[in-house]
Formats: structure tokens, C-alpha cells, sequence
């Protein structure tokens, strides 16, 4: 066999074995996007997305008329205050939730009911 052969052909069974072990890792390994995961693997909840979940039900961002209607309600309630989001409410009877961040900083939760009055104002745990 001629040198050059023998060369091209350690180079290839070489760069096979490189390709199959970079194969095999990146099959046991994955990546996760900044900050969904916490230190421990399991998934953090973005609730800026909805999906908060209690007694059986998981609540979603309210759209359209609904949430103008729950916004309104809302800020009526918390003037000045900022909507972080209406949702569902899987925690309470109340069928609607608006997180609100008012002119202090602080965080409240208002509750609202499906004729789009407030219920309720309630502090919120300084978490989204």
C-alpha cells in the first residue's frame, strides 16, 4: 500500500471515530434555553405565559374582548398600576385575574368576576 494511502485511510477511520463519539455525546447531551431551567433540571414556570396550575384547572392569558374588559376592570380598581397580564383564575371561584404592578413598585392580584367587576385586590408574592 502505497504511504499516501495508508495516511488518507488512518485519517478517515480517524474522523469516523471523532464523528461517532461527537455523535454520541450530543445524543446524551442537551442544551436548555437560559434561564427555563433551574439548577436542578427541572423546568421553571414563565407565568408571564399563563399556564399556572391549581385545583385541576390551568389558567390561560385571557385576548380580545375578555382581556380589555378585565384590563379595564383592573385599572379602575389599581389607578396607575401597569397590567403584567390577565388570566384565567384557577385559584378562586372568580373566572378572571389581572396581575398588576402599581406606581409604588408593589404587586397585586385583582380578582374579577364574569360580569367584569372586581372582586378582589390582594398583594401578590413579589413573583410573576
Amino acid at each position: 500500500m502505497h504511504i499516501g494511502t495508508k495516511i488518507a485511510t488512518a485519517a478517515a477511520v480517524a474522523g469516523i471515530g471523532f464523528g461517532g463519539a461527537t455523535l454520541a455525546n450530543a445524543a446524551t447531551t442537551s442544551t436548555t434555553p437560559s434561564g427555563s431551567a433551574s439548577p436542578t433540571g427541572t423546568q421553571q414556570h414563565d407565568s408571564s405565559k399563563g399556564g399556572h396550575q391549581a385545583n385541576g384547572k390551568t389558567e390561560t392569558l385571557l385576548t380580545g374582548d375578555t382581556a380589555a374588559k378585565v384590563k379595564a376592570a383592573a385599572l379602575a380598581a389599581v389607578p396607575g398600576g401597569t397590567i403584567e397580564r390577565v388570566e384565567t383564575d384557577a385559584d378562586s371561584s372568580n373566572p378572571y385575574e389581572a396581575h398588576v404592578t402599581k406606581s409604588d413598585g408593589s404587586e397585586v392580584q385583582v380578582s374579577v368576576d364574569a360580569n367584569f367587576k372586581v372582586v378582589s385586590v390582594n398583594a401578590f408574592g413579589g413573583h410573576h
